[in-house]
């Protein structure tokens, strides 16, 4: 049984159904980004070639990268158009507001500083909000070509660090997931496998409690390009991030958290298998479940079999390459409340569906 001294796992990461009306409306995530930093995630789920869109509130309102592309931050006016005191508003665009469309918004809560503030511990500067409650943090910085470490403000280890150009839309989003480890990188726009060793991603260097490390490569660390870092630690009874092994039976892997999840984010590591998303609020019945693909553009999908979300973790119920055959994959996990908190509200166990 995984305590947590988070007593409302939604007050910090929250995600959201909603249906689109071609205009203009708000998504209620209930976390406030007019008084914290945070990262938005939007998706239509059923129109075909929509993009993700990827907002935060230190690069600012209608900056957007996509998880399904390369490119450079764009601005696009009509997709979220807003961040209010209880999530963020979207407008016109198909992607985020398609009429008659359904759609999710995921949101992250960052820490109190909306705009991000300077942050020194690393020999590259860098511009942080950071939860350290919630073991989340948004980090913008400015590349210098050599290698160099960089402050990301949580206080203790990350154990995924999402990295995009913002300036250069050639650029992979290349990404450290510790069950992989520091010479190994993955990314996030393609299905590939994770790569072999690279020292001018990381410079062969884990992350520590202050800094993250980025080698010579132009992709987390061009000469005078900008970049954005998304930061995720484990805390215990809220979130949990590693690998599993894939069992190839339908009486698949179990997957301790401590904690029943709200969303589950992963990816096989030995075959070209789709990034995959899994939650709570797009379950189907057991058997079936509900899935995105973050690296395309395509609307959602169904797992047969599927996954079944626990009291105290997941488990699959299918050998689909995907999430469970023989192989590594690395995944990511966050409550729906945590298991029992310790105090405050919501101190109740969270119990299976």
């Amino acid at each position: 049984m995984a305590y947590s001294t988070i007593p409302k796992g939604s007050s910090h990461m929250n995600l959201v159904l909603y249906t689109g009306n071609g205009s203009s409306q708000a998504v209620n995530t209930g976390i406030d980004l007019t008084a914290n930093g945070g990262l938005v995630v939007a998706k239509n789920r059923n129109a075909t070639n929509k993009d993700w869109y990827v907002l935060d509130t230190i690069r600012g309102l209608s900056k957007t990268l996509h998880f399904n592309g390369t490119g450079s931050e764009q601005n696009y006016t009509t997709g979220v158009t807003g961040f209010n005191n209880n999530g963020f508003q979207v407008g016109s665009a198909t992607q985020t507001n398609g009429s008659g469309n359904l759609l999710i918004g995921y949101n992250w809560k960052a820490g109190t500083s909306v705009t991000g503030s300077a942050n020194t511990d690393g020999s590259i500067s860098s511009t942080v909000s950071a939860n350290t409650t919630s073991g989340f943090s948004i980090v913008k910085y400015t590349g210098t070509g050599s290698t160099a470490t960089i402050g990301h403000g949580l206080g203790i280890i990350p154990k995924i660090i999402l990295i995009k150009s913002t300036s250069n839309g050639s650029l992979e989003w290349r990404s450290y997931f510790s069950a992989t480890g520091n010479t190994k990188y993955m990314v996030i726009n393609q299905p590939y496998t994770v790569s072999g060793a690279d020292s001018s991603f990381m410079n062969n260097t884990s992350p520590t409690n202050s800094v993250f490390t980025v080698g010579s490569s132009s992709t987390p660390n061009e000469n005078g390009g900008t970049y954005i870092a998304y930061c995720f630690a484990d805390v215990k009874g809220f979130s949990k991030m590693g690998g599993y092994t894939g069992s190839a039976s339908t009486n698949g892997t179990f997957v301790y958290c401590g904690f029943k999840p709200s969303f589950i984010f992963t990816k096989a590591t030995a075959t070209g298998e789709g990034w995959q998303i899994y939650d709570s609020k797009r379950l189907g019945v057991n058997a079936t479940e509900k899935v995105l693909y973050p690296n395309t553009a395509g609307t959602e999908a169904t797992l047969t079999g599927g996954v079944d979300f626990l009291s105290n973790g997941f488990k699959w119920r299918t050998a689909d390459g995907g999430v469970n055959s023989s192989q590594l994959y690395v995944y990511m996990a966050f409550a729906e409340n945590p298991f029992v908190a310790t105090s405050g509200t919501n101190a109740v166990p969270v119990t299976a569906r």
